[in-house]
């Protein structure tokens, strides 16, 4: 990576590099639904800052990525994986300027140069360490990564690849540039944050022995505006009102195909209880569907015409039931 490629993970979020965990994941939070695809449609701009958001999120709401981060600077993900044999283990980094190297590679060369020169040998020995190739390698910002060890046969490589919950849902074809070719990986339905996807042969070359390895995607999936994955359940809020949710009702629930539910609320239901809507949540990749969970949200309304008004206030003054009578003889 050029010094000019880092990116200043805490500017992107608006956050000094002394914030909370709090503070960096209510940031987040702010700028996903400023820049969610979702609400800026046909948006290149906001896309890419929308990704970049998500990338910046991911490592500071990592502690250990966060400290890495912190200490290496644009080499964090190289150098907090390890140095060849031991290098730089127990040493303290701090007299290093990362901006004055061009790559990684360079700041291996003097970090080997500055702490002996038994640190790495090639030969009979063998070593090994990453490299991120990052927007070079095409997989635009998706955080490249490839092992190069003189003793394996093959050498497989890993990347992240962002997608959108509804490319999740339903599957997607994408294209993807690997050292110049340029590949269409399939990603079956029911693809979930963490699942890793096998790509056999495109991996990278090793130089010593020229056998081409595998290349593993590793999914992640960006927020939505409405649905959540809960383990094999999507979740989703639906808001009622007060005399919804004393009567009961009828209510419309949409679902991840673009259809709607009709669920039955019941009548007395308080505020955060879930309805379970089976077989209407995430592709399962055994077959079928898991379940939709359905929280309630009860919501009052902010304003009242004269009427509903003078209703509401008779209500009041007819009402029998005391929400807190509970409370009368709590003490510490």
């Amino acid at each position: 990576m050029a010094a000019t490629d880092f990116k200043d993970y805490y500017s992107v979020l608006g956050v000094s590099k002394t914030a909370s965990q709090e503070e960096i994941k209510q940031a987040f939070r702010k700028l996903a639904r400023k820049y969610h695809p979702d609400v800026n449609q046909g948006n290149k701009q906001a896309e890419a800052k929308f990704k970049e958001v998500n990338e910046a999120y991911e490592v500071l709401s990592d502690p250990d990525k966060r400290k890495k981060y912190d200490q290496f600077g644009q080499y964090w993900r190289q150098a907090g994986q390890g140095f060849p044999n031991g290098a730089g283990v127990g040493v303290d980094m701090s007299g290093f300027d990362f901006g004055q190297y061009g790559s990684f590679e360079d700041f291996i060369n003097e970090l080997l140069g500055r702490f002996g020169s038994n640190a790495g040998t090639r030969g009979s020995q063998s070593y090994s360490y990453r490299t991120s190739t990052g927007g070079a390698s095409g997989f635009d910002g998706f955080g490249f990564q490839q092992d190069y060890a003189g003793g394996s046969a093959v050498q497989d490589s890993e990347a992240m690849i962002s997608l959108t919950l509804s490319e999740a849902y339903h599957g997607v074809e994408k294209k993807l540039n690997v050292g110049g070719e340029i590949i269409t990986v399939r990603i079956p339905a029911g693809a979930k944050t963490g699942s890793r996807l096998r790509v056999r042969g495109k991996g990278v070359t090793n130089p010593y022995n020229k056998q081409r390895g595998d290349l593993y995607l590793k999914v992640e999936l960006q927020p939505h505006t409405f649905f959540h994955l809960d383990g094999d359940n999507l979740v989703c809020e639906v808001p009622i009102a007060p005399d919804e949710a004393v009567l009961g009702a009828s209510i419309d629930v949409p679902t991840p195909d673009g259809t709607t539910a009709k669920v039955n609320v019941p009548a007395g239901i308080r505020s955060g209880q879930s309805l379970r809507l089976r077989g209407k949540g995430w592709v399962l990749g055994k077959g079928g569907r898991g379940d939709l969970l359905v929280k309630i949200i009860i919501t009052t309304p902010k304003d009242l015409s004269q009427q509903e008004r003078e209703l509401y206030e008779k209500i009041r003054s007819i009402r029998s039931y005391n929400p807190r009578s509970n409370l009368n003889n709590i003490r510490l």
